[in-house]
């Protein structure tokens, strides 16, 4: 397997729709500027996952891919975005040995 890599330096620093300290729980369905920092925080990922629209709507295409996000450090794969999901977020591991689903 090929890993996924993520961005070397941290994404937050693109990403400005709301403060890093600002992390509400995110599901499935939300909208809303805190969606729009998960969608560009979530884009400082290489490789094969999709770059998201940052249009602020948590859509099936972003549930995927916090799923695999998730996967990749070891979290459970909710889709919710709660604390430990925005802690990878916005400290992404640099490789991920999972492959993308297709």
């Amino acid at each position: 397997m090929v890993p996924h890599a993520a961005a070397a330096a941290p994404a937050s620093a693109a990403c400005s729709y709301v403060s890093s300290d600002f992390r509400t729980t995110i599901t499935y369905g939300d909208t809303g500027a805190a969606v729009r920092q998960a969608q560009c925080l979530s884009n400082a990922w290489g490789g094969r996952p999709p770059k998201l629209a940052v249009d602020g709507v948590y859509d099936t295409g972003m549930l995927k891919k916090i799923e695999w996000i998730q996967v990749c450090h070891g979290l459970p794969q909710s889709g919710v975005i709660e604390g430990r999901t925005w802690q990878v977020l916005y400290h992404p591991a640099l490789d991920c040995y999972v492959p993308y689903p297709s």
